[in-house]
């Protein structure tokens, strides 16, 4: 029996679009694969920079038994400080006073009552600044108060000199684009090892910045840090 030429040629678009949509499939279960198929990286950047403020709690401490005594000396001290800083290039308004806190040794009901003062009186005079290299030199050269006959106490730890650095949205652009880049590099080198392209970014984290003391010795250069994670795609 002989076909008709139409139904011939409908089978014929038939066959044509199963082999089609087959070859679709195949394409599509392909790119499906391939995109199971990534790696991800690391990148990282640090970066050195000196801090840019600095705070530095100046400590006195009186002794006595008679606190209209005390004040007198107080005040005298303060005056001397604030000609010292003054004198040697801060200005007023990087200068803070904060009240005097007082230890009353016979107000304690565990305390010794033996004590040879009652009072003890601890007066702090705050430079805030972002002169820090000079802010550094007077620290060094407190030793003009001493000669003046103030002590200033040192080791304190709820009274420390802290470094700060308060400009990193400057920094951030560059820091974040080097670690991207250290990312590619790490991809690329991947990539290559394993006979394959590098494809598009799949998904990008950054990391949070960090700012620390690059040591103990040197608190007022600090490193800044940042990680950035990314996934690439890996093509044949």
């Amino acid at each position: 029996m002989r076909m008709k030429p139409s139904i011939i040629i409908s089978s014929a678009i038939i066959a044509i679009g199963i082999v089609i949509l087959g070859l679709s499939l195949k394409s599509g279960i392909d790119r499906f694969s391939d995109r199971d198929r990534v790696v991800t990286v690391r990148g990282l950047c640090e970066k050195e920079v000196m801090a840019n403020k600095v705070t530095w709690p100046i400590v006195t401490k009186e002794v006595g038994n008679n606190l209209s005594d005390i004040y007198p000396v107080i005040e005298a001290k303060n005056k001397a400080i604030l000609s010292f800083l003054t004198s040697n290039g801060l200005s007023e308004n990087e200068i803070s006073v904060n009240p005097p806190q007082v230890y009353d040794a016979a107000a304690e009901r565990y305390g010794n009552q033996n004590v040879t003062f009652r009072y003890q009186v601890t007066n702090v005079v705050v430079v805030t600044s972002d002169k820090v290299e000079l802010v550094r030199k007077l620290i060094n050269k407190q030793t003009d108060l001493l000669r003046q006959g103030i002590a200033i106490v040192a080791g304190d730890y709820n009274y420390q000199t802290t470094y700060e650095y308060t400009d990193l949205n400057s920094v951030k652009p560059q820091m974040i684009a080097e670690a991207t880049a250290n990312a590619r590099e790490a991809a690329d080198k991947f990539a290559e090892d394993s006979h394959s392209k590098l494809g598009k970014i799949k998904t990008a984290q950054q990391g949070q910045f960090s700012i620390n003391d690059r040591d103990q010795y040197t608190p007022q250069i600090k490193t800044i840090r940042v990680v950035t994670y990314i996934t690439y795609y890996l093509e044949d």
